[in-house]
C-alpha cells in the first residue's frame, strides 16, 4: 500500500518563531557590548565638543573654569577674531590675539592644492592599478611587489629630495610645488584600487577586444565606471589627508598667496602679544577648518565604510 507523507507548507516570506536566528549573547553581554559601544563612542567625540566648547569661550576668564563642560563666558568673539571681524579693543578685552589670519585667501589655497592633488594622483593611479590587475604582461606581479615596497618608506625620508628638487625647478611658492610631490602614484592608491580592478568581470573586456576597442576606451568607457563608487571613496580620504597636511607646505609655501589653512592656523597660534596663544581663536579656526572635512564625511561616510571593507584593507 502506497503511504503519502503529508508536509505543512508555509507561506513564502513568512518564518515561525524557530527559524529566526537566535543570538548567542546573554542580555549581560548585549548590556555590556552597548556600554563599550557607548564609551567608545563618547571618548572618540569629547575632543570635538571640547574643541567647540573652547571657540565659543572667553579666552581670559575661560582659565578660572578650566574642568567647565561648559563654555565660560559664552561669546563669538574667538570666531570674529579668526574672520577678522573683531577689532583690537573687543580682542585684546577678551584675551585674545590681535593678528588676524588671511582665513579666506588660506582656504583658497587649501581647496585648490588639495583638489589638484586628488584629482591627479587619482587619475593616474587609477591607470596603474588597471595595468597592475586587467593587462597581462610578463613580470607584472613582480613589479607590483617591489612597487608595494615604496608604502614602507617614510615619509621624512622623501622630505629633503623633494624640496631640493622643487627649489631646483624654481617651484618655491606656487601652488603647483607643493602639490608635484603628491600629483604623481601613491602605492597605498594603486593598492587600494587594484582590489576592486581584480573583481571586474574579463568577460566585459574580452568582447570589448573583439569588437576592436583600444585600451583606453576599455579602461574609461567600461572598467572606469564599473568602479566610480571606491574612486570617488579614495578621493575623499585622499583630500581629506592632504587638507591636514602640515610639514610640507610649511617648507614650500611661505608667502600669504600660498599659505595652506593648517599653515596659518599655527602662524595664528605663533602670534602671542599677551604672553599665552589664544586658545579660544585657535579652537574657532580649527573648527572652521574642519567643516568640509565634516560635510563630506556626512555625505559620503557610508560608502566609504562600504569601499574599505570590500577592499579588506584594515
Amino acid at each position: 500500500m502506497a503511504t503519502t507523507t503529508l508536509t505543512a507548507v508555509r507561506p513564502r516570506g513568512r518564518r515561525s518563531k524557530n527559524d529566526e536566528p537566535r543570538s548567542s549573547a546573554s542580555p549581560i553581554g548585549r548590556i555590556l557590548g552597548w556600554i563599550a559601544i557607548g564609551a567608545v563612542i563618547v571618548v572618540t567625540l569629547f575632543p570635538f565638543y571640547w574643541m567647540l566648547r573652547t571657540a565659543l569661550s572667553n579666552n581670559r576668564a575661560m582659565f578660572s573654569e578650566p574642568l567647565s563642560l561648559l563654555p565660560v563666558e559664552p561669546t563669538l568673539g574667538p570666531l570674529q577674531r579668526v574672520l577678522g571681524l573683531s577689532s583690537t579693543a573687543d580682542a585684546l578685552a577678551e584675551g585674545g590675539s590681535v593678528g588676524a589670519i588671511n582665513f579666506s585667501q588660506y582656504l583658497l589655497n587649501s581647496l585648490i592644492v588639495c583638489t589638484l592633488i586628488t584629482v591627479f594622483q587619482v587619475m593616474l593611479s587609477a591607470m596603474a592599478a588597471y595595468a597592475f590587475s586587467l593587462l597581462e604582461w610578463r613580470g607584472r606581479d613582480v613589479v607590483f611587489s617591489i612597487f608595494l615596497i615604496a608604502l614602507l618608506v617614510p615619509g621624512m625620508f622623501t622630505l629633503l629630495p623633494n624640496f631640493l628638487l622643487v627649489r631646483e625647478m624654481g617651484l618655491l611658492n606656487s601652488y603647483i610645488g607643493i602639490a608635484l610631490p603628491a600629483m604623481f602614484f601613491s602605492p597605498f592608491v594603486v593598492f587600494f584600487l587594484r582590489q576592486f580592478f581584480l573583481g571586474v568581470n574579463r568577460s566585459f573586456i574580452e568582447a570589448a577586444v573583439i569588437d576592436g576597442a583600444g585600451q583606453w576606451r576599455i579602461f574609461s568607457r567600461i572598467v572606469l565606471p564599473m568602479v566610480m563608487g571606491p574612486i570617488i571613496t579614495i578621493g575623499i580620504l585622499q583630500f581629506i589627508f592632504y587638507w591636514n597636511d602640515y610639514l610640507w607646505p610649511l617648507l614650500v609655501g611661505q608667502t600669504e598667496e600660498t599659505t595652506l589653512l593648517t599653515v596659518g592656523l599655527g602662524i595664528f597660534r605663533s602670534q602671542t602679544p599677551q604672553g599665552s596663544p589664544d586658545w579660544a581663536g585657535l579652537m574657532a579656526g580649527s573648527l572652521i577648518a574642519a567643516i568640509p572635512v565634516f560635510i563630506l564625511v556626512l555625505v559620503f561616510g557610508r560608502r566609504i565604510v562600504g569601499s574599505i571593507q570590500s577592499s579588506g584593507v584594515k
